[in-house]
C-alpha cells in the first residue's frame, strides 16, 4: 500500500512475545503509516493533559481518526480470534493512546468472532495503562458481549467485583450496561451494594452510571434499590444513578 510516505515503522511487525498473523501483519503496517500523517501536537499535548498524562497522544480527532480507521481495514477479510488477540496486543504495544482506540473499537465490531479464551487477553488490556477512556469501551462492548455470550464468564465476573485492581472492577461493574431487559438486576444491584463503599472516584461513579443505565429499563427497579440502599451508597452514586428519575 503506497501512498508516497515513509515506509511503515518496525512496529508494523509483531515484537517479540506477542503473537503473529498476516492480518495483523497488515493491519498494523497500515495503521502506523496512516495515523502519523494526521499528527497534530498542539491536540495531542492537550489531549494527554486532558486525559492525566497516562499516556502520549498523537493528536488525531475523532472524526479523522475514524476516516483513517475506515482505510486501514478497506478490503481486509474478518478475523479470527488470533487475529483479535494480535491486533489487540500489538496496538497496546504502541505508546500513542489513538493506537488503543483502534483496538477496541475493532474489538467491539469483531467481539463475536471471539469466545471465552478472549478474557485473560481482556483482562490485560484493561489492566496495562487503564483510563476510563479504553476500560469503559471494553467493559461495555467487549466483556459485555463475552458474558452474554457464554454464561459461564458469570463467576469470572463475581470474581472481579472483588479484585483489589479498581479497573477489574469498574469493568464488572459495567459489562452489563448495554443489557436493557436482559440485565441480571440481582447481580447488578449485588455488585453495587458490595463495591458500594470503594473510595475510588471511578467506582463510586460507575455504580451510579450502570444504576442510571438500567433505570432507562425498569426506573422503579433502581428507584427502590436506591432508597432502600441510600445509606450504604456514596452520595456520588445516589445522585448519579438517579439523575433522571423523578
Amino acid at each position: 500500500m503506497s501512498h508516497g510516505a515513509e515506509p511503515a515503522p518496525e512496529c508494523a511487525e509483531a515484537p517479540p512475545g506477542l503473537p503473529r498473523s498476516t492480518l495483523a501483519d497488515t493491519v498494523l503496517e497500515r495503521l502506523t503509516l496512516l495515523y502519523p500523517t494526521a499528527a497534530d501536537p498542539v491536540r495531542a499535548r492537550s489531549a494527554a493533559a486532558y486525559m492525566k498524562h497516562v499516556a502520549p497522544f498523537l493528536g488525531i480527532p475523532t472524526p479523522r481518526r475514524r476516516a483513517l480507521s475506515r482505510s486501514v481495514l478497506e478490503g481486509t477479510p474478518r478475523p479470527d480470534e488470533q487475529d483479535c488477540v494480535a491486533i489487540a496486543l500489538r496496538c497496546w504495544a504502541l505508546p500513542e493512546r489513538e493506537y488503543r482506540y483502534f483496538a477496541a473499537d475493532y474489538l467491539r465490531r469483531h467481539v463475536a468472532r471471539c469466545s471465552s479464551g478472549f478474557v485473560p487477553v481482556l483482562r490485560r488490556l484493561v489492566t496495562t495503562e487503564p483510563w476510563w477512556d479504553t476500560v469503559d469501551t471494553l467493559a461495555a462492548h467487549v466483556a459485555g458481549p463475552l458474558v452474554a455470550a457464554d454464561p459461564e464468564l458469570l463467576p469470572t465476573m463475581d470474581e472481579w467485583i472483588e479484585d483489589d485492581d479498581l479497573w477489574i472492577v469498574r469493568t464488572a461493574l459495567l459489562h452489563q450496561l448495554r443489557f436493557k431487559e436482559t440485565t441480571d438486576a440481582h447481580r447488578l444491584f449485588a455488585y453495587c451494594l458490595r463495591r458500594a463503599d470503594h473510595p475510588d472516584f471511578f467506582i463510586r461513579k460507575a455504580i451510579g452510571w450502570c444504576l442510571r443505565e438500567y433505570a432507562k429499563t425498569d426506573p422503579q427497579a433502581v428507584r427502590d434499590f436506591v432508597d432502600g440502599a441510600r445509606d450504604r451508597l456514596a452520595p456520588l452514586s445516589v445522585r448519579e444513578a438517579t439523575k433522571h428519575l423523578r
